[in-house]
């Protein structure tokens, strides 16, 4: 196989998470919240995997013609975004303006964020909360707390996409990847479990869910934090 071909392939592995996003879509349409969020599932392990293997193929360099980061963005859009931001409204986890609020603010400042030429750090983390409502949400439906503490979180998680918080890339940002990387493959297993077992209020994939994201939301202000020891 050419070089060609395989940054191709890489290309339309990336967009098969277009795919994964609008049967996600069609689950939540129909308010099957549990399959929307195994395809949501599958397509953040897809968004896992494809960068990886976009830098190891160079499809920069190989396959050119189609924009892997751009490609990137519209998908992480609307699996991290758009999806889970019309799930949270359409559930009824939130009621009356403050679902209408929480819908506005989370697609917003998402949109903004996205658009942010300055969201990567040095080390390749995030600056600001990178807009993983996805993680967020799944999270509030396996809890199910009172929508006041879902609408102060988001608007806090909104507040910190502007603000100089990192948070980290668990692939990408080398410092702690030792961990972060196996919390993040945690996360993405707690998920799925949660979402095959509807949501249930005692399943022990809730505070796996509930850990995981703490960590991973709160690592890169940890790291801010603890200076790095020199060699």
């Amino acid at each position: 196989m050419t070089p060609h071909a395989r940054a191709l392939l890489v290309h339309l592995l990336t967009a098969t998470g277009a795919v994964f996003a609008m049967l996600a879509l069609l689950a939540a349409a129909q308010e099957k919240w549990s399959l929307m969020y195994l395809w949501l599932v599958v397509a953040f392990a897809v968004d896992g995997v494809d960068g990886p293997l976009a830098r190891k193929y160079h499809v920069k360099h190989n396959a050119p013609r189609f924009d892997g980061e751009l490609l990137d963005l519209i998908i992480d859009y609307l699996t991290y975004v758009f999806i889970p931001a019309f799930a949270l409204f359409q559930s009824g986890l939130m009621s009356g303006w403050t679902g209408w609020v929480t819908l506005i603010v989370i697609t917003f400042a998402s949109a903004m964020y996205f658009a942010d030429t300055k969201m990567k750090t040095n080390d390749n983390s995030f600056q600001g909360f990178p807009g993983c409502w996805n993680m967020l949400v799944i999270v509030m439906f396996a809890v199910e707390p009172d929508f006041w503490i879902i609408l102060g979180i988001v608007t806090v998680l909104a507040v910190t996409m502007f603000l100089p918080l990192k948070f980290i890339h668990p692939v990408r940002t080398k410092r702690w990847r030792v961990v972060s990387l196996p919390v993040a493959l945690a996360w993405t297993f707690f998920a799925g479990w949660a979402a095959w077992v509807d949501f249930h209020p005692e399943s022990w994939a809730t505070w796996g869910l509930v850990l995981s994201s703490i960590y991973l939301i709160l690592a890169g202000i940890a790291q801010q934090i603890i200076p790095e020891k020199s060699l």
